[in-house]
């Protein structure tokens, strides 16, 4: 099989959902030759996701429960799934724009050494963000790299390594299943790397920068093309100062213990008894009480202290 597109989700929006798996939908009235199929990972949601909503036009749909919580989770039962050599992942509020899954299966054919491929995230708002939202530097997921393709990968010479900026992010990433295995062998079973990943209310968002990780350190490359483009529903409950809040503080939690995780990390471990001290220090010199964005600023901060308190005993197996 060529290709095998995954969703997880968990709890989904109805109307979000459906406009994923309309997009989906178009894409195969028009991936003519692409031998295709679909697998919707119900991640212990409230309400059991009924086989009626699987898109039309892919006859090999399905829906597989995944009773364990965790994006992680979810992801690892897919691979046990998929049958595809390549698997694409996309969310529940993506809309695929035309010419994806073509794109795609070209982009692998052509490049026998590309691992994982990911490309533009637009955001399409239900609301127009705050006045104040862009000054917090806070993606949401999305980016636009511009119209020229770039790629990374690692050398055996190269004495420093860094995360690349035009690693594909979850949204839309395609990777080649061969490529998977290493990051499926390494996460099954190390419990650091498990928790990486977005649970429920957790907004853990690692396991994305994980799988990268995996990919480059085996000696695969990864790239930003332009020609993947999707849209990005966000709702109005992701553009309040609390959400943002707590996206700044899991996020930075999370990249420093995936960096960890792959020998990259730049931070010691702090002691957890200082966190008190750190945090309140911290409240001031980001005059956190002025406004959201320096109040989000402030909790990204914490977010990193907390991250190297956790370095302390962390499986970096």
């Amino acid at each position: 099989m060529d290709i095998s597109v995954v969703l997880c989700t968990h709890n989904p929006r109805a109307d979000y959902l459906a406009s994923t798996l309309a997009s989906l939908a178009q894409q195969a009235d028009i991936a003519e030759g692409i031998d295709l199929e679909f697998i919707l990972v119900d991640n212990s949601s409230r309400e059991p996701l009924d086989q009626s909503i699987l898109p039309s036009g892919i006859n090999n749909s399905r829906i597989v429960c995944e009773p364990q919580l965790g994006l992680t989770h979810a992801r690892l039962r897919s691979f046990q799934e998929a049958k595809g050599r390549i698997i694409l992942f996309i969310d529940d509020d993506n809309a695929l724009r035309p010419n994806y899954l073509k794109s795609v299966l070209m982009a692998f054919e052509s490049d026998p050494r590309l691992g994982a491929i990911g490309g533009k995230v637009l955001p399409r708002y239900e609301v127009p963000p705050p006045d104040w939202f862009a000054q917090t530097g806070i993606s949401l997921a999305c980016r636009n790299l511009g119209d020229v393709p770039l790629y990374a990968e690692w050398r055996a010479q190269d004495t420093v390594r860094s995360y690349p900026v035009c690693a594909p992010i979850g949204a839309g990433m395609a990777i080649r299943r061969k490529a998977y295995e290493a990051y499926v062998e390494g996460a099954h079973d190390n419990p650091a790397r498990l928790a990486l990943g977005r649970r429920g209310a957790d907004l853990a968002s690692g396991e994305d920068n994980d799988m990268i990780l995996t990919l480059l350190d085996n000696g695969w490359r990864v790239a930003y093309l332009p020609q993947l483009v999707l849209d990005h529903l966000i709702p109005a409950q992701r553009l309040t100062q609390e959400y943002l809040e707590n996206y700044a503080f899991s996020s930075n939690r999370t990249w420093v213990q995936v960096l960890a995780v792959h020998g990259l990390c730049p931070w010691r471990p702090l002691t957890r008894w200082t966190l008190p001290i750190r945090k309140a220090r911290s409240w001031f010199l980001q005059r956190a009480w002025r406004g959201p964005v320096e109040r989000i600023a402030w909790r990204s901060a914490c977010g990193l202290f907390e991250g190297r308190a956790s370095l302390i005993g962390l499986d970096r197996s």
